[in-house]
């Protein structure tokens, strides 16, 4: 469309004497009747095709308004925002360890990882990081490598199913079930956990728990390279998945790309090794990278990765068993949430035995339980910024603290944001086709995306 001299209506960010080449859509998905009208007037054959809002396999509400010239994708612009919930809003009206229960679903398929980089930014503003016992970073590193795991089944199950390999699926939700399995036995939860909470975790293993660990472990080692066979030498796999979806390491650094995606470029950038947290130092593992830029490139990557985080989940697990029955959380009861809570015989609240001990055997308990719980602690003023590796590549946390029992502002730095930006430059010029294994390959959650 030629250039406007004069202010064009639908440009609703152009100023009176700006000059705009084109009108500006919305990505709020309301609108479409503008985007019909105008292509009503062109005497090109470029149609506009609607993708969504709709739920792609397993990565969340998503709309793609394409300009399509036959099978071939001229423009691509992603719209999101169908999944905002307000998450890091309502975190600032929460207690500072309340948050965790928040900030987990975000990425819900990877929400350890989101309490994490939570909980390491409070720690920060705490000053307590080197202060927490050694077993809390290592049941940290055990459930976000777990964790790992299942987001990375996650995406590749649905990387196979968006190209009718229901099989690579069914495999996939197979193993995931057993890292969802081990989650709830030590959470509690599946999902949506909180488990990483400021000042260490939630609770500590239970009593099989490193025999459930080592029950997962052999199955992980058994299983996992059954999906390689799948996947990885099969001649219709690679002809939809290499060269499609092609970007490079400026692009990838330009549009701020992490992960599989910047390390499917060859760059070996993991947090992990270079910023390590929670101990990640003391593990001993492989960045996995790639030199095909390509969606391929990233599926092998993520393979790969889940066979490294078993090799950790292996060292974590002899590291469990020599610090059991140490401390998992920090020992200061200013900032310990209260944790020690005992079943009664039916399954059903507490026992008699804890409630004796919180409510008739000391007042002031009594009064520090109810304030910690309902108030929370105190957390000086400051501003904080904690990167971790998650399996989507760098997820940061921004804090801000006003010296309150609750944070002044939250704000999450989901790699997926930045992965959908990058949509239009891996897609434009291809097939309609490979547009579908573009979004597979970088595997968004938009939950994560949308916050």
């Amino acid at each position: 469309m030629s250039q406007q001299t004069q202010h064009d209506p639908h440009d609703v960010f152009a100023g009176p004497d700006e000059t705009v080449s084109g009108p500006a859509y919305l990505a709020n998905g309301a609108d479409w009747d503008q985007v019909v009208e105008s292509q009503r007037d062109r005497s090109d054959e470029t149609i506009v095709v609607n993708v969504g809002p709709a739920h792609p396999s397993t990565h969340g509400v998503m709309r793609l308004v394409m300009e399509m010239d036959g099978e071939t994708v001229v423009s691509l612009r992603p719209s999101i925002g169908f999944l905002h919930t307000g998450i890091e809003k309502n975190a600032e009206y929460r207690n500072w360890t309340q948050g965790s229960t928040f900030v987990t679903r975000a990425n819900y398929v990877a929400g350890i990882s989101n309490e994490a980089a939570y909980s390491l930014a409070v720690d920060k503003l705490l000053g307590i990081t080197d202060a927490l016992p050694r077993r809390t970073s290592q049941l940290r590193v055990l459930m976000l490598e777990v964790n790992r795991i299942a987001s990375h089944l996650t995406g590749v199950g649905a990387g196979g199913l968006e190209l009718g390999a229901t099989s690579v699926q069914e495999v996939c939700l197979r193993e995931r079930e057993r890292c969802l399995d081990f989650t709830e036995a030590v959470t509690g939860l599946r999902m949506n956990n909180a488990y990483i909470r400021p000042g260490g975790v939630q609770n500590d293993l239970p009593e099989d728990g490193l025999d459930l660990l080592d029950e997962l472990i052999r199955q992980l080692r058994k299983n996992l390279p059954e999906i390689a066979e799948f996947t990885m030498d099969n001649p219709i796999f690679k002809g939809r998945m290499q060269n499609v979806a092609y970007l490079d390491l400026p692009a990838a650094m330009m549009l701020g790309c992490s992960g599989p995606v910047l390390r499917a470029t060859g760059y070996p950038w993991d947090l992990r090794k270079s910023q390590p947290y929670c101990g990640y130092e003391n593990y001993d593992f492989e960045v996995c990278t790639a030199d095909s830029c390509d969606a391929y490139g990233r599926f092998v990557i993520r393979l790969r990765e889940m066979d490294q985080s078993v090799n950790i989940l292996e060292q974590v697990r002899d590291a469990l068993a020599a610090s059991k029955a140490e401390p998992y959380r920090i020992e200061d009861p200013d900032l310990r949430w209260p944790g020690e809570l005992t079943v009664a015989s039916d399954g059903q609240g507490n026992s008699n035995e804890h409630i004796r001990h919180i409510m008739g055997e000391s007042m002031e308990g009594l009064i520090h339980h109810f304030k910690i719980v309902t108030q929370g602690f105190h957390v000086p003023a400051g501003e904080v910024y904690q990167a971790i590796e998650a399996p989507g590549g760098e997820l940061g946390c921004h804090l801000v603290s006003d010296g309150g029992t609750r944070p002044y502002r939250v704000h999450l730095r989901d790699p997926g944001f930045n992965h959908v930006q990058a949509l239009p430059l891996m897609c434009e010029g291809s097939m309609l086709s490979d547009t579908i294994m573009a979004v597979a390959s970088i595997d968004p959650v938009m939950g994560g995306v949308d916050r």
